[in-house]
């Protein structure tokens, strides 16, 4: 409980900076993600004052899952309701360990603010659990993510219940990243699966906007089962549509190609994974 009144104490010093110390508890409202498809299936987008989840499709989809995650923060913080408040991102030190120290460049090449950005590390499950219900408190906030890796078995449908509840309370959005996760019962109101997709080529064949092939798991308020593929627009600070094939049924793993181990890049559309792999080699 000491670490988590710590963090709590520090993210009120934090908020008061920003002048979002207050904030109208109980908010809610729709999150629209900017891809028209996928608002439309969702009744206009995200619900905010919720749980949501995020995993990757395999663990090689680890780096895709985060920046999914940070856009939906960036959208939390920015979108109608959000306000331009800050964002919290809280990791345990074995999701730290494996998944690579949270880069701040990064968050500014997706149209993030890393000013705005509120990030802390705690030991283990039990102390994020505990720093994300105190964090859920603070209204002046624009969404928390929380990360851990794997399956802890503190992460339970009880455990859920908190976050949701105290969630809906504050109307702040809450993200569960979960890396190396599998889903389990939750009440989470949306659970995704996210892969790494390539991109289009951009003039002189540069990289492109990042790309995801999305899949909608659960869904507390209706059907699942669909996938997507988006792009990230970071000067709108909103998903788009690739193409007019962008809806589709979730892909066999026989046209799945392995993902660029190290940190999430945008590839151009035509290039093999296989390719860039010697490259970096210098084959």
């Amino acid at each position: 409980m000491r670490e988590s009144a710590q963090i709590l104490s520090a993210l009120r010093a934090r908020l008061a900076d920003h002048g979002a110390g207050g904030g109208q508890e109980g908010a809610s409202g729709i999150m629209a993600l900017g891809h028209a498809p996928l608002d439309a299936y969702l009744d206009g987008g995200l619900r905010r004052g919720q749980l949501h989840e995020i995993f990757a499709e395999d663990a090689e989809d680890g780096g895709a899952a985060a920046g999914f995650a940070a856009m939906l923060g960036i959208l939390a913080q920015n979108g109608e309701g959000g306000g331009g408040k800050p964002l919290l991102w809280l990791r345990t030190e074995e999701a730290q360990w494996r998944g690579g120290r949270f880069h701040a460049a990064g968050l500014a090449e997706l149209g993030g603010d890393p000013a705005a950005l509120i990030l802390a590390t705690v030991p283990d499950t039990l102390a994020l659990l505990r720093a994300v219900a105190d964090a859920l408190r603070c209204a002046g906030l624009g969404a928390v993510v929380a990360e851990c890796w794997g399956n802890p078995h503190l992460l339970d449908l009880m455990a859920s219940r908190r976050l949701t509840l105290a969630a809906e309370r504050s109307g702040v959005t809450a993200l569960m990243l979960r890396p190396g996760g599998a889903p389990a019962p939750s009440t989470a109101d949306t659970r995704w699966s996210v892969r790494a997709a390539p991109s289009r080529p951009l003039p002189a064949n540069a990289p492109g906007t990042p790309a995801f092939d999305l899949t909608l798991l659960r869904r507390r308020a209706g059907p699942a089962g669909q996938s997507w593929r988006l792009e990230w627009d970071r000067d709108r600070r909103r998903f788009i549509e690739p193409d007019s094939g962008a809806i589709r049924e979730p892909a066999g793993q026989a046209d799945r190609q392995p993902a660029l181990p190290g940190p999430l890049v945008s590839l151009p559309a035509g290039r093999q994974v296989a390719d860039l792999r010697r490259l970096a080699a210098g084959a």
